[in-house]
């Protein structure tokens, strides 16, 4: 069960969660849930599914997030996606991206929670692990305070048992994906109070969270945070001590280890022909505020694209390497 590694967990990003990325955070934290980009379930279906869900085994525990409105492709791929070995299946009801809705799924569900209920229900039926849903408050016009109990409670008779709730409206028209991150208000109260009426399911609540002090605070009342994009831009610290969440000791003690410990990994994946700047361009954020920083990123932004192991070496000159 990753429901004891739900109490914080790294949110899915396109474009930002891939393998290498799920690989340097769980390299900071033994304990936070990751998850994959949202893969789309005709995408599994038909796609190349060793480059969509193939994963390092160290990345335990990790979820596969789905996207998808049509019950039966959803299931197909919850089937297909079997043999990789997720520790959770979760369906995208929550992203407002224009891609997205074309697709009719993400945060346009929201509309249609009883469609939902048939796309968790033939996923479980088929899959051997526990399956989750990511929403919003609401969409449009809606009214959170009426929409999102309703919502829960459809999920809670269809099976669903965790849900992730992003703390904002999703505005499917007039604002962009980015937009949508930012300009909708926050209301945490709302979804805190979702936790005291639905208290047998595990709720975890999303969106604007920026520190661990944060995170603390909201588990007091919640089962647990999941954080996007602070998590990705200033990774150490908000994972460098994510584990003392659970009462455990970080990996590390700074994030100069960190960086010295992701050295192998480059090698290796340099080796198999990959490119410096497929793994780097997720750990620019890794000394945020510290010494060095700025001469760190510079030097990633402007040599990965082209150079090898040489470049990353100068990258930590920049921050005082590690005597071997």
């Amino acid at each position: 069960m990753t429901e004891k590694y739900s109490k914080f967990a790294i949110a899915p990003m396109m474009d930002w969660t891939d393998r290498h990325c799920r690989f340097f955070h769980r390299l900071m934290s033994r304990r936070a849930l990751l998850y994959t980009e949202m893969v789309t379930a005709p995408a599994v279906i038909h796609g190349d599914r060793s480059r969509l869900l193939d994963y390092d085994a160290g990345e335990h525990p990790v979820a596969l997030q789905l996207g998808g409105s049509v019950p039966a492709e959803l299931r197909e791929a919850v089937r297909a996606a079997a043999d990789w070995g997720y520790d959770e299946i979760n369906l995208n009801v929550g992203c407002p991206s224009d891609r997205v809705q074309s697709g009719c799924f993400g945060a346009v569900l929201m509309k249609t929670p009883a469609l939902v209920a048939d796309c968790v229900t033939a996923m479980m039926a088929v899959s051997p692990v526990e399956v989750t849903v990511k929403c919003r408050i609401g969409v449009d016009d809606q009214e959170p305070a009426e929409i999102l109990p309703a919502f829960l409670e459809t999920m809670r008779r269809a099976g669903v048992r965790r849900i992730a709730i992003h703390a904002r409206k999703a505005w499917l028209q007039g604002l962009s994906p980015r937009e949508n991150r930012e300009v909708p208000p926050l209301d945490y109260p709302l979804v805190h109070a979702m936790k005291s009426a639905f208290p047998d399911l595990d709720l975890s609540v999303n969106g604007g969270i920026e520190s661990l002090d944060e995170a603390r605070r909201h588990l007091r009342v919640m089962d647990g945070v999941m954080v996007g994009r602070a998590a990705y831009h200033q990774p150490w610290d908000l994972l460098g001590q994510a584990d003392t969440l659970w009462g455990e000791r970080p990996a590390f003690s700074s994030a100069l280890q960190v960086a010295e410990a992701m050295r192998p990994y480059i090698r290796d994946h340099l080796r198999q022909g990959g490119r410096l700047h497929q793994i780097t361009r997720h750990m620019l954020g890794l000394f945020h505020g510290q010494p060095g920083a700025r001469g760190w990123k510079r030097t990633l932004s402007e040599g990965a694209s082209k150079g090898g192991i040489e470049v990353y070496d100068a990258a930590l000159a920049q921050v005082g390497r590690i005597a071997a």
